[in-house]
């Protein structure tokens, strides 16, 4: 028997969401059972929910950035029990048995993860429906614990936002003594910043706005430089460490690739779409590299969440209810928001 919850979602690409109803899967012996207070509202949900990765199958209830409490878990949870923070992000499930999986990078699942929403549901036979939602029943594996001395509302968007800028950091080994830039100041960008200055470096906020100048700053920046200021590019030519480039669209890319230092490397975790072409030369002289990198693994997510416990970070967020989601997707759109939003799931259940 499953359990029917109230959710926001969409039945067709050019459809508003709208409340609904959706089923989920009694609790398992190794589930956690989550009552879902906030989550965050990511472009890759506003994508989902229109189509435009044309990979959509309705009815489509989108959110991976869920914050909640635990009401119920199975026998065999060891981790969790009832009333403790808890947070999910982009997967709830995968095989565990392949090599990403067993170095901890579930999110490269060979037998493929298991999405948060818009996803084959393993254990149902249907689709996962993601966190705007009122509750949710995940796998012990992919639920994380959340430190109560943060923001809850504020930590949403650190289950996609903040893993998919801290992974790469972390991964490029990012710290004291290092010259960082970090290229856009939307979602992403801002934590960049956030963590890049924890971490030890020192950081640069790049960008084509001299109006985001303070905001850089005030979130940690020690300089901003202006992608639009030739002079100013080519004086900082070779003098990067590392690049973070959040860039959600296809751009020039020379520009950025002319900034690093020998053997530096530039990480892409915004544009899942063609880059335009860039010159060899580049990269050639100087050997330097372009990289991508997606989100984190269970393991490394858990990771960033007692960091930002440690150092008091959450994301800079809009509250708001449910039923402002369709204004917000069309904010988010038109760059009108500093710099995630986050649902109160509690607006639900009015």
């Amino acid at each position: 028997m499953g359990i029917s919850v109230r959710a926001f979602g969409t039945l067709a690409a050019d459809a508003p969401l709208s409340e609904m109803d959706i089923p989920r899967r009694s609790p398992g012996q190794d589930d956690v059972h989550i009552e879902i207070t906030y989550c965050g509202v990511c472009h890759s949900d506003i994508h989902t929910a229109r189509n435009e990765w044309l990979n959509s199958t309705y009815p489509v209830v989108p959110g991976h950035e869920i914050i909640g409490r635990v009401v119920e878990v199975g026998r065999n949870v060891k981790r969790f029990k009832k009333g403790d923070l808890v947070g999910v992000g982009c997967m709830v499930d995968s095989c565990l048995k392949c090599d990403p999986c067993r170095h901890h990078l579930e999110m490269f699942c060979q037998n493929g993860c298991t999405w948060t929403y818009n996803s084959p549901d393993p254990h149902t036979g249907g689709r996962t429906y993601g966190g705007y939602s009122t509750h949710i029943v995940v796998r012990e594996k992919f639920v994380l614990k959340v430190p109560e001395t943060i923001d809850e509302s504020a930590a949403a968007p650190l289950l996609c936002a903040g893993i998919t800028t801290w992974s790469p950091l972390r991964h490029w080994k990012v710290g004291k003594g290092q010259r960082v830039g970090i290229i856009g100041m939307g979602g992403l960008g801002h934590m960049g910043i956030k963590f890049a200055r924890a971490l030890g470096a020192h950081v640069v906020m790049i960008s084509r706005s001299p109006e985001k100048a303070r905001d850089a700053e005030d979130l940690g920046a020690h300089e901003v430089l202006l992608s639009t200021d030739t002079k100013a590019m080519r004086a900082q030519a070779n003098s990067f460490d590392f690049i973070l480039n959040t860039i959600p669209v296809g751009h020039e890319m020379d520009p950025y690739i002319s900034l690093l230092r020998i053997d530096a490397t530039m990480v892409l975790v915004g544009a899942v779409e063609p880059l335009k072409p860039f010159h060899g030369g580049g990269i050639i002289m100087g050997r330097k590299r372009v990289a991508g990198s997606l989100i984190g693994g269970i393991k490394e997510t858990q990771e960033m969440l007692d960091f930002c416990g440690k150092h008091n970070i959450v994301c800079d967020v809009e509250l708001i209810r449910i039923q402002e989601i369709n204004e917000a997707y069309d904010r988010v759109v038109n760059s009108d928001v500093k710099y995630r939003f986050v649902i109160d799931m509690r607006s639900l259940k009015e």
